[in-house]
């Protein structure tokens, strides 16, 4: 994800006197400026460096305590995402590894950029500096510690000895640095282009279905002009990043199904699940092109949805390549029928949208669409918002790119709380929003979310919408058995939260600012006076805001 790291043109850095300071110099020398970790025996080389470099002055990456090796990755995985540049996370051995594969999926699945690595246990049991000195040295060893996580990673590899420091490091964030399918800029095939261009100008209902192209912000402005020229409505299908402004005229939304069914040509853009295939389905003549870096997502295991034309490149390419073709293939006409088409959509669309807030604003326990209109009004129009699972976004407007950020494909739960951190970290000038569901903010290791925004100054709103349930296994009981058992009971087993912690008592103890929530009207004061402590006390806030089971997390 971004730009290839940078290497400097000055004389190496000299090493403070081993291969972890080595391997710190380098690191900086390369442009990481952050090295996220939880430590373990292992880390004593690496501590010794950090103590090396404060005296020597030789520039090392900054070292960021997370105490959960979950929390590090995610961490990491928001610093990358919004600073677009390359951190660095390391953590203890097999044990370590085990804890971040949770958060490694979720950053391999939306692509960011990590340099991940791990310490190994101490291969000598005597005589020789840094043989086992502990007695888990023997436990914590496996035969092949990197399978536990090399399925999800692009590369991994062991560092066997110390010549090899410059050539590993450097392949490591090269091949980190580049896209699934090679460069960034790829060559597009004039006939696979003009076979797409024919099917969206021969298309009365063309139809994008986005989840990622803003990942690349240069799309998020591209993708706006195209659909804006010829007239093509956009959806974006479960977002991890939004592709197109709130108010645009083509933005018809985020749940495809009725859109996908009415399409005569589709264009895929950089979403692995543009629809829900037990729910809906285009038509049989509807022509499906699929677009993106990896447009059929071949790592996936399986993945079934049509596709006539596939495009690989970035979306940035892709439409100055699809512009081109299109522009003389498209009368006036045509585009003018499109637009009344669309613009009857969209008033209904956004009808129906005023409709449900209407009558959530003043149920009690509160709706999640009430307090996500609320979050929006409080929020500042250039606030990153971090969602893992609960914010509406059709009660939301967001004008620009790089302020939404959602939670991975992959749905690692936890990720939101330390993302918006990492987030912070990239971007401290910007306020900064976790909107968390009550067990999406449990998997994130609350007293080491709050430890580490208290430790590192990274003040933070979250807003938790505890429901007490979780209403994702609860949905997915009555969809299957709409008519069962589970449906009549009042406590189905795994699906009640019960006697959950006081969340807001949680960010107290770590010297932040805690309220809960449990009255519609209470809402939007309650948001002012945790953004007043987040912006002018700079410390962290969170608000306890106990929803109905309305909520998708």
């Amino acid at each position: 994800m971004g730009p290839r790291p940078e290497r400097s043109n000055r004389p190496k850095q000299k090493s403070a006197g081993n291969v972890a300071a080595a391997y710190l110099a380098l690191l900086a020398d390369r442009g990481v400026d952050y090295l996220f970790g939880n430590a373990g025996t292992d880390f004593a080389p690496l501590i010794e460096a950090y103590a090396q470099s404060a005296q020597t002055g030789v520039a090392v990456p900054r070292p960021i305590l997370a105490t959960h090796e979950n929390l590090a990755v995610a961490m990491a995985h928001g610093y990358g995402m919004v600073s677009r540049r390359i951190p660095a996370v390391m953590v203890h051995v097999s044990v370590g590894t085990a804890n971040m594969v949770c958060a490694a999926l979720n950053a391999a699945r939306e692509n960011v950029a990590i340099l991940l690595t791990a310490g190994r246990s101490p291969l000598t049991e005597a005589g020789v500096l840094g043989a086992r000195d502990g007695y888990i040295h023997w436990a914590q060893e496996m035969y092949d510690q990197a399978g536990m996580i090399r399925e999800i990673v692009k590369w991994d590899y062991e560092l066997r000895n110390a010549e090899q420091l410059t050539t590993v490091v450097d392949r490591a964030l090269a091949i980190a640095a580049t896209e699934p399918r090679g460069p960034v800029y790829l060559s597009l095939p004039r006939e696979v282009i003009a076979t797409a261009a024919r099917m969206l100008a021969q298309a009365t209902r063309p139809l994008i279905v986005t989840a990622n192209a803003g990942r690349d912000a240069a799309a998020f402005k591209a993708l706006t002009q195209f659909t804006e020229r010829f007239a093509v409505p956009v959806v974006q299908h479960r977002p991890r990043y939004l592709s197109l402004p709130s108010s645009h005229p083509m933005n018809l939304g985020f749940d495809p199904a009725r859109m996908v069914q009415k399409a005569d040509a589709i264009l895929v853009l950089e979403s692995d699940v543009p629809w829900i295939p037990s729910r809906t389905a285009p038509r049989r003549d509807c022509k499906v092109i699929q677009c993106g870096f990896d447009p059929l997502f071949a790592r996936y295991p399986i993945r079934g949805f049509p596709c006539d034309v596939a495009i690989t490149g970035s979306s940035v390419a892709t439409f100055a390549a699809l512009t081109a073709a299109l522009a003389d293939a498209l009368d006036t006409e045509s585009i003018a029928l499109r637009r009344r088409w669309i613009k009857d959509e969209r008033e209904a669309l956004t009808a129906a949208w005023k409709t449900a807030l209407d009558a959530a604003a003043r149920k009690t326990p509160l709706d999640p669409a009430w307090v996500s209109h609320c979050v929006d009004r409080a929020k500042d129009p250039h606030c990153i918002v971090i969602n893992e699972y609960t914010l509406f976004l059709e009660q939301c407007i967001f004008e620009l790119p790089d302020l939404y950020f959602g939670s991975s494909s992959a749905s690692g739960l936890g990720w939101g709380a330390g993302a918006a951190l990492g987030a912070k970290l990239a971007r401290r000038q910007s306020p900064v929003m976790a909107v968390l569901g009550d067990g999406a903010y449990m998997f994130g290791n609350p007293a080491a979310v709050h430890h580490a925004s208290a430790l590192h100054e990274l003040p933070v709103l979250f807003v938790v919408m505890n429901n007490g349930m979780w209403g994702a296994v609860e949905r997915s009981t009555l969809a299957m058995y709409p008519d069962g058992l589970a449906a009549r009971s009042n406590e189905p087993p795994f699906v009640a939260l019960q006697k959950l912690p006081a969340f807001e008592k949680i960010c107290e103890a770590a010297g932040g600012y805690g309220e809960r929530v449990e009255e519609p009207a209470a809402l939007p004061g309650a948001l002012q006076r945790a953004m007043s402590v987040v912006k002018d006390e700079r410390r962290q806030a969170l608000l306890n805001v106990i929803c109905g089971p309305g909520g998708t997390a």
